[in-house]
């Protein structure tokens, strides 16, 4: 691997640097191509989006009357909730995963225990320096709220992450003029 394999490119992306002073951008209201995005059946748009807007912080961009209704969050957080006949009786080992901010974590969990006592598991750290909550949506769509922790260059999850020739910004070889 060469030592530019990876650089620095936050300047792409909404979500803030970790930190105990991190705030999160305000909602993203723009229209654009979205690079990527989530369809997410449900049998009943009403309670969908209720526990998307109130639970998990997202907000109703546009909506389809009875057939979709696309919800965003940040910039390139982009659900579309689909009307369907039927959703999976059981969530799928396969999740959907968007960033937040730290201060955001216990304020998530609490929204979504509110509408569905049993749907938060966590909040847990991961080896790779993030909490995440895991939380299963009245659709059965199992999603990961991550937040980026700050970063201590003393802890196992730095180690973990520099292992694999990641380092923190601003440590990171070269820069983005180069690679894009």
């Amino acid at each position: 691997m060469s030592d530019d394999t990876y650089y620095n490119a936050f300047e792409i992306s909404p979500v803030p640097s970790p930190g105990p002073d991190a705030v999160p951008p305000e909602p993203f209201r723009g229209i654009y191509g979205m690079p990527a995005f989530v369809n997410i059946p449900t049998t009943d748009l009403a309670a969908s989006v209720e526990f998307w807007t109130l639970g998990l912080g997202f907000f109703e961009l546009f909506s389809i009357p009875g057939t979709l209704v696309h919800l965003r969050r940040w910039a390139f957080q982009d659900v579309l909730l689909v009307a369907a006949e039927s959703v999976p009786e059981q969530p799928p080992a396969m999740s959907f995963s968007f960033s937040g901010v730290l201060s955001q974590v216990d304020s998530l969990v609490e929204a979504c225990r509110a509408l569905r006592p049993d749907a938060v598991e966590g909040p847990r750290d991961t080896p790779w320096n993030t909490r995440d909550v895991e939380v299963i949506t009245p659709e059965n769509a199992r999603i990961v709220f991550t937040a980026a922790k700050p970063f201590d260059p003393d802890t196992q999850e730095a180690r973990n992450l520099e292992a694999i020739g990641i380092t923190p910004p601003g440590e990171m070889p070269g820069d983005n003029e180069r690679h894009a």
